[in-house]
């Protein structure tokens, strides 16, 4: 560290022991390993998600234990739809690779056993499928279900397009907690 505050000449005081600079500096690296490596907190911006996750929560995403343990069904996560869109997207995971959805008599099938959602607005009031979820894909939808633009819409999701699972609901205070 000394050769390179020697090196910075008129800067050199900047980075001195006890500098702000260097303080406001070293928060900021922290910071970007964080939300590189670990998680971040999203603002949710549409209602797809109610009554789970309402317009407006804040929520924190966990990026280093998905490294670890695979996404399972009823995991909420944050990904890359396929179509164009500026921002990433949050849905329930319901399809695995490799299992039959349908959707039809306002219910969601897998392999052609009902699914017990008790987490929905309201039941389904569209049919979709029969389709076989590819290898390495996922199949997406909203707890919103006939308000949520999602994989019955635009097919399914890679795996390297998932960013991270949501986990802990930060706001607003009434509703803190885990996000299931």
């Amino acid at each position: 560290m000394q050769r390179f505050t020697e090196k910075l000449g008129p800067l050199k005081s900047l980075f001195k022991e006890g500098s702000w600079l260097k303080e406001i500096l070293f928060a900021v690296v922290i910071w970007l390993l964080i939300t590189t490596a670990v998680g971040e907190a999203r603002v949710v911006p549409s209602g797809s998600m109610e009554p789970t996750i309402q317009v407006g929560d804040r929520i924190w995403t966990d990026k280093l234990l998905l490294r670890f343990s695979p996404v399972q069904r009823g995991d909420i996560i944050v990904f890359d739809p396929p179509i164009p869109s500026p921002d990433p997207y949050i849905k329930r995971l319901i399809g695995l690779p490799g299992e039959q959805i349908e959707v039809r008599q306002g219910k969601v099938f897998v392999n052609g056993q009902p699914l017990q959602e008790t987490y929905i607005a309201e039941k389904p009031d569209y049919n979709y499928g029969p389709v076989t979820v590819p290898a390495d894909q996922y199949l997406m939808l909203g707890d919103n279900r006939n308000h949520s633009y999602d994989s019955h819409y635009w097919g399914m999701v890679s795996k390297d397009k998932i960013r991270s699972r949501a986990m802990f609901r930060f706001w607003p205070l009434d509703r803190i907690g885990a996000v299931k």
